[in-house]
């Protein structure tokens, strides 16, 4: 710590040195006459340092964008990505070029207009012609920019197209948890947040029949290739963002407003895996919002595979109706024989206790009566 503090004064020291030499060179100015010559001198050198460092700098920032153009993203793999990247490029490109031209001129301007003797400056109070093109161009080119990117805006939030696959992806902490509308009525069910619990954690509402064949996954997304998909988005707790990067997906998840985000993914998991060569390749929808100690583990994986083997793989998953048949007991009356085939499917776990068996009995009894 001594040493420290030894160091930190000998820098001050010396940086009060410093501002002393130099006040002492603003008095002997202000008291005496001017060198002209060490002033035209200094003007020289400084101007020329301007060219070099804009010179410098401008390769320095290619070489940099040449080199990071390896870790950049492949192209996007849907539709709406590709669309994105070239609004994003579009204005990086215009935003560039009116960096690099603006700067070039002020860089040229210090060197080309440095102090010489006898020189004296020409002075425009005003310029109505030069005045209207620094104003009208760049109003012109950022309102076609605001245009296009409020186009692909009010695409991906327009309605969904009636074939849409529908997904809900639910946030809490620290973890995404995905619902899918069944196999048997292509349809998500309503839900509310005062009935989550250990066994519903997305609040499934077992009043709407549509809810009765939902499931849901914590592990994964799976999603049809070339289908539009509708994806509908909120949270339980915190603030925290949807982020498909291959696919340039992002959406806020805002407790109590539900989003929403549409796209089509156009190839496969296992497309991409050829396509970056790497093997282990896979999507992945990750949180960007900073949502507590445990969001760096807050991802789902996400799996895009053709139609036949999505639906193969939907089949296979159960609803959670019969993963937890202790659920029935917020079915209404007169809805117990619609989801009863549920409760007792054949694959169904033995009852854990005899409160479950008895739902599940009740079940079974509403469905035969209803059939006689």
């Amino acid at each position: 710590m001594v040493y420290i503090i030894a160091i930190l004064s000998v820098i001050f020291l010396g940086l009060a040195v410093m501002v002393i030499s130099r006040m002492a060179a603003v008095v002997q100015t202000a008291r005496g006459p001017v060198d002209e010559d060490r002033i035209g001198m200094s003007n020289r050198l400084n101007a020329a340092l301007m060219v070099v460092f804009f010179v410098v700098g401008l390769i320095a920032a290619i070489w940099s964008f040449l080199h990071a153009r390896q870790f950049f993203l492949p192209e996007a793999a849907s539709p709406h990505g590709r669309h994105t990247d070239f609004l994003f490029w579009l204005s990086m490109s215009i935003i560039t070029v009116a960096f690099i031209v603006t700067n070039a001129l002020l860089f040229f301007f210090a060197w080309r207009y440095q102090y010489r003797p006898g020189h004296k400056a020409s002075y425009y109070p005003e310029n109505h012609k030069l005045e209207l093109i620094w104003t009208v161009i760049p109003a012109v080119v950022m309102a076609l920019l605001v245009f296009t990117g409020w186009r692909a805006w009010r695409d991906i939030m327009a309605e969904a197209p009636e074939n849409a696959q529908v997904f809900e992806l639910v946030g809490k902490q620290f973890n995404w948890i995905a619902r899918y509308p069944g196999v048997d009525n292509n349809k998500l069910g309503a839900f509310n947040y005062k009935l989550i619990d250990s066994n519903n954690e997305t609040g499934i509402d077992y009043t709407d029949e549509s809810s009765f064949d939902d499931f849901v996954s914590t592990s994964e997304l799976h999603i049809p290739v070339n289908k539009p998909i509708l994806l509908k988005i909120r949270a339980r707790d915190v603030l925290h963002s949807v982020f498909i990067p291959h696919l340039r997906v992002k959406m806020d998840a805002v407790p109590g407003m539900p989003t929403r985000f549409q796209f089509t993914a156009d190839k496969t998991t296992d497309e991409m895996k050829n396509i970056t060569g790497n093997p282990n390749f896979t999507y992945e929808i990750a949180c960007t919002e900073v949502c507590g100690q445990g969001h760096f583990s807050m991802r789902i994986r996400l799996v895009v595979e053709d139609e036949a083997s999505w639906q193969a793989w939907c089949k296979e998953q159960k609803p959670l109706l019969t993963s937890s048949p202790e659920l029935a007991s917020r079915i209404p009356a007169n809805l117990k024989a619609k989801a009863a085939k549920y409760l007792s499917a054949p694959e169904t776990a033995a009852p854990a206790d005899t409160t479950t068996a008895s739902i599940v009995k009740t079940g079974e009894t509403v469905a035969s009566a209803a059939v006689r």
